[in-house]
C-alpha cells in the first residue's frame, strides 16, 4: 500500500540550538517540595472518566497522550514519533517514539494505546464521533497503532490531542481493558510524575513525584506539547476550600501556588513583593448554566426559551469577578468569543427582557413545578452563579430552590435522572476552558447526544448529522455554513445557556519560574529561581 508521510518528529540536534537560553533538555534537578491549591477536591482519579477540570490536571501530571495541543491549537506529536496515512485517508499507522515507559516499569506498546483508545472511544464524546468512523484498531508491531476507518476523518489528529473534557490518554492495556463504565482506580500512567497512592486522601491532599523513567521530547514546551521536564522533585496537593486560608498561606509560603483566585483578594495579592499573579489561560473561561432536560419543567424548550431570553450577563459576570470589567466579557454565543467560530449569534435572543420571559413561561404553560438549583458552594467561580440565577428565577415567579453542597457532592448528583423530589435536580452552573467547546466535536454543552452524552440528557438528532457532516467537510468554507447551522440549531433549543467569558488568574511565589500557558496548570517546565 502506498502511503504519503504526513509528519516525522524533528532531531534533537535540529531542534536544540533554537531552544530559548537556559532551557535543558532533561529531567532536571531535584529541589525543594512545590505545594499547589487545587480549585477543588480530587474525588475522581481516572482523567478519562469525568470532565471535571481538577482530574484533567491531575491527568496531565500521571499520564501521557499521543498527540498534544499547541498554542495554536495545532495537534502535535507527544508520545507518537509520527505517522503515516494512506492515499484514500482511511488507514492511519502512528508511530511510538523511542524511551517510553509506564510508571511500574513496563514498555510502553501499541497494545496498550489501542485498548486505551477503544477505552476513551467508548466515554469522550469526540471520542464516541471517532469511533462511529473506525472500523478497526490493529497492531502491526509493537511500535504502530494503526487506525482503520471506514470513511475519511481529516480531524483525526486533533481528537487524539483532544486537550479537555475526557482526555485521551494511554495506559496499560490490563487497565485500559476494565469496564469503560467503571471508574480506574490504579494509577499507572506513562507521564512526567508518580501519583504516591499511599499519599492520597481524599479531600485534604496528594502527592505526586518525579518519574525519573520519562524521557521528555527534545522541544520547547508549548502548551500540551513538547519538552515535557519535570524540575522539581516533588509537587504536594493542598485542598484548602477557604479562600482567606488559602490566600494566607500563600502569603506566608506554607504553599506555593493557589491555582484560582478568588476576585476580591486579587488587590491585596498583587501588593505582594513575593508573589505573581498571571493569567495561564489566555482563552479564558466561560460560565454556563445546564439543564435537565429530562424532567419538568425544562423538558420544555420553551422554558428554556425563556430562561435565555432572561439572562443578563453582566449580572453573571459581575459575581464572579468581583465587579471588575477588565477580567471579563460578555458573549453570546454557544461557541467562545475570540476562536475561529465564535460569532455573536445570540445577540438577539438573550435580551434580558424578563417581561418577554414571563410571558413566554406562562405560554409555555408552567404550572409552577418545583425547581431544584445546584449550587457548589466550597467553588468561589463557579458558586456566584447559582445565586444570580436563584434571584432570577425569583424575579420570573418560578417555583425555585437552591441546594448549597461541595462540588464533588454535585458531580454525583448531576448524573441522576430521578425527578426533584426523589433526589434530582433542574439546573447546575459550571465553567469551560474556551478550548473546551471550540468547535462541535468537542462541545460537550451542545452535542445532542441524549444518555451518551454530557450531564443534562440533551438530545438532538439535527446537530448530530450536522455534526458528522462538518466532520467530513472537505474546506474550511463547508465547515463555517455548517457550524452556522448547528450554533443556530442549538440556540434555538438551548442545550446550555453560556453567562459570559472571564479570566480566573492564579497567583505563586514570586521564586516559582517557567509557569507555561494553556489549558490547565501544568506541572513540567516549573522550577526555583
Amino acid at each position: 500500500m502506498k502511503r504519503r508521510t504526513l509528519l516525522r518528529a524533528a532531531g534533537a540536534a535540529a531542534v536544540t540550538a533554537s531552544l530559548p537560553s537556559g532551557f535543558a533538555i532533561g529531567q532536571g534537578a531535584a529541589d525543594k517540595v512545590l505545594r499547589y491549591v487545587p480549585t477543588a477536591d480530587l474525588s475522581v482519579l481516572d482523567p478519562s472518566f469525568t470532565t471535571t477540570q481538577v482530574s484533567i490536571t491531575h491527568g496531565y501530571y500521571v499520564f501521557d497522550t499521543l498527540y498534544g495541543i499547541d498554542s495554536q491549537q495545532q495537534p502535535k506529536p507527544q508520545m507518537a514519533a509520527g505517522h503515516t496515512v494512506s492515499d484514500d485517508g482511511r488507514v492511519w499507522d502512528i508511530q511510538l517514539r523511542d524511551g517510553l515507559k509506564f510508571h511500574d516499569g513496563e514498555p510502553v506498546l501499541a497494545r496498550d494505546c489501542v485498548a486505551s483508545l477503544k477505552r476513551w472511544t467508548a466515554r469522550d464524546v469526540l471520542g464516541q464521533t471517532l469511533g462511529a468512523f473506525v472500523d478497526k484498531f490493529g497492531t502491526p508491531d509493537d511500535r504502530t497503532i494503526r487506525i482503520t476507518l471506514k470513511s475519511p476523518f481529516p480531524l483525526l489528529l486533533n481528537a487524539l490531542a483532544k486537550p479537555n473534557g475526557m482526555l485521551p490518554v494511554m495506559l496499560p492495556e490490563r487497565l485500559a481493558n476494565i469496564d469503560p463504565q467503571l471508574q480506574i482506580k490504579e494509577m499507572v500512567g506513562s507521564g512526567p510524575y508518580r501519583f504516591l497512592k499511599d499519599e492520597f486522601v481524599s479531600g485534604s491532599s496528594g502527592a505526586y513525584t518525579k518519574f525519573t523513567g520519562y524521557v521528555p521530547r527534545q522541544e520547547k514546551p508549548d502548551w500540551a506539547s513538547g519538552g515535557k521536564v519535570a524540575n522539581i522533585e516533588r509537587i504536594e496537593w493542598r485542598i484548602i476550600p477557604d479562600a482567606s486560608t488559602a490566600s494566607a498561606a500563600l502569603q506566608t509560603g506554607e504553599v506555593h501556588w493557589w491555582e484560582q483566585v478568588q476576585p476580591d483578594l486579587l488587590p491585596l495579592l498583587r501588593k505582594s513583593p513575593d508573589l505573581t499573579v498571571e493569567n495561564f489561560n489566555p482563552v479564558g473561561f466561560f460560565g454556563t448554566m445546564r439543564f435537565n432536560h429530562l424532567n419538568p419543567p425544562f423538558n420544555n424548550v420553551r422554558m428554556r426559551r425563556a430562561v435565555q431570553m432572561a439572562v443578563n450577563q453582566e449580572d453573571y459576570m459581575s459575581a464572579v469577578t468581583g465587579n471588575d470589567p477588565s477580567i471579563y466579557r460578555t458573549c453570546k454565543a454557544l461557541f467562545p468569543c475570540g476562536t475561529p467560530y465564535g460569532e455573536e449569534l445570540g445577540k438577539n435572543l438573550m435580551t434580558g427582557d424578563l417581561s418577554a420571559a414571563r410571558a413566554e413561561i406562562k405560554a409555555a404553560g408552567y404550572a409552577g413545578e418545583k425547581i431544584v438549583i445546584l449550587n457548589p458552594g466550597d467553588v468561589a467561580t463557579i458558586s456566584p452563579f447559582g445565586h444570580v440565577t436563584f434571584d432570577l428565577f425569583k424575579k420570573l415567579g418560578l417555583n425555585v430552590e437552591m441546594q448549597e453542597m461541595d462540588w464533588n457532592t454535585l458531580a454525583q448528583r448531576r448524573t441522576k435522572a430521578d425527578p426533584v423530589d426523589k433526589g434530582g435536580w433542574s439546573v447546575f452552573h459550571n465553567w469551560w476552558l474556551g478550548t473546551s467547546f471550540a468547535d462541535p466535536s468537542i462541545s460537550v454543552v451542545l452535542r445532542g447526544l441524549g444518555a451518551k452524552g454530557w450531564a443534562g440528557w440533551y438530545s438532538n438528532e439535527t446537530i448530530e448529522a450536522l455534526t458528522a457532516q462538518w466532520l467530513r467537510a472537505p474546506d474550511q468554507a463547508d465547515r463555517n455554513r455548517l457550524v452556522t447551522e448547528i450554533h443556530q440549531e442549538a440556540l434555538n433549543t438551548v442545550p446550555t445557556v453560556v453567562l459570559g467569558r472571564f479570566f480566573i488568574l492564579t497567583a505563586h511565589r514570586k521564586n516559582l519560574v517557567g509557569l507555561l500557558q494553556g489549558t490547565s496548570p501544568y506541572p513540567w517546565n516549573l522550577r526555583w529561581a
